[in-house]
């Protein structure tokens, strides 16, 4: 899931000094998997020197009520470039790097994490089907239309997918860039939504891939965590443009729900997942 293209805008004060946006990748928090933490990366130049902070960080809500902290002390970094040519030629292609690695511009503040007064309350154990919306071929797609088409595009996707998810009672956990993952209470309405994102997205000249699971997850700290989100997106990652894939645990609820039809996609090994998992496509 990634946004953006390689054309970054850096608006240059009078002073010499720049400040760029800051970025954010959002990581499905699984204590077992590495590389699914959400991480922060700030960058500002000052003349011919460019500072670096980067580090983990907690996300808590989504849209535009999403608030962002250091889950920890972040690490800084100062680069002397020499010129500030150099400098801003740096701190350009260290930006596209981020957004090639799933990085998505971040405009507001990253505060610091307050210590929780008193004992944190128990964790909270409940059951969902997970929905994974992603845009296939979106990195090419950003960088042929360029980042204002690209922008307005991507905000007429968002709003389409929400309408979607308020419609069939969905929750909106975040969003990464150019994907989206939230939750049901029941499979039917899950897959209802999927469709008819897919349907919405054609009138946006849009190919997406959508991916379902069901399991448990636990509310730690705000955030959602578990293994199930983890499998969401791997089942996600397995469909083409235009598909709808669902995993064994969605099938095996939808029992009672013979209107929907489901097509064999056989066994597949998904990436970090225990085990080897039988998925199903979604027809009509």
């Amino acid at each position: 899931m990634t946004l953006g293209s390689p054309k970054v805008a850096v608006k240059v004060a009078s002073t010499g000094r720049a400040f760029m946006p800051k970025f954010l990748r959002i990581g499905i928090h699984w204590s077992n998997v590495s590389g699914y933490t959400s991480k922060a990366w700030c960058v500002r130049r000052v003349g011919s020197v460019v500072h670096l902070k980067w580090g983990a960080v907690e996300v808590h809500g989504a849209g535009d009520g999403r608030k962002v902290c250091w889950s920890r002390l972040p690490q800084e970094k100062t680069i002397r470039c020499g010129t500030a040519q150099r400098a801003q030629d740096y701190t350009r292609a260290a930006i596209a790097r981020r957004r090639s690695h799933r990085y998505e511009p971040l405009t507001g503040p990253i505060t610091t994490r307050r210590p929780s007064a008193g004992r944190s309350p128990e964790p909270k154990q409940a059951l969902a089907t997970i929905l994974i919306v992603d845009i296939v071929g979106s990195t090419a797609k950003a960088a042929k239309l360029g980042d204002a088409r690209w922008t307005k595009i991507i905000g007429h996707y968002y709003a389409a997918v929400r309408k979607e998810l308020k419609s069939a009672r969905g929750r909106e956990v975040v969003t990464t860039g150019d994907g989206v993952l939230a939750t049901f209470k029941a499979p039917a309405a899950g897959i209802a939504c999927a469709t008819a994102i897919q349907k919405a997205m054609r009138t946006l000249g849009l190919e997406i891939r959508v991916g379902l699971h069901a399991g448990e997850y636990t509310m730690s700290g705000g955030e959602m965590v578990g293994l199930a989100f983890h499998i969401g997106t791997r089942v996600a990652a397995k469909a083409r443009a235009g598909e709808v894939l669902v995993s064994s645990a969605v099938k095996d609820l939808l029992k009672a729900q013979p209107a929907i039809s489901l097509r064999d996609h056989g066994m597949h090994q998904l990436k970090g997942v225990p085990e080897r998992w039988r998925l199903y496509r979604v027809e009509g």
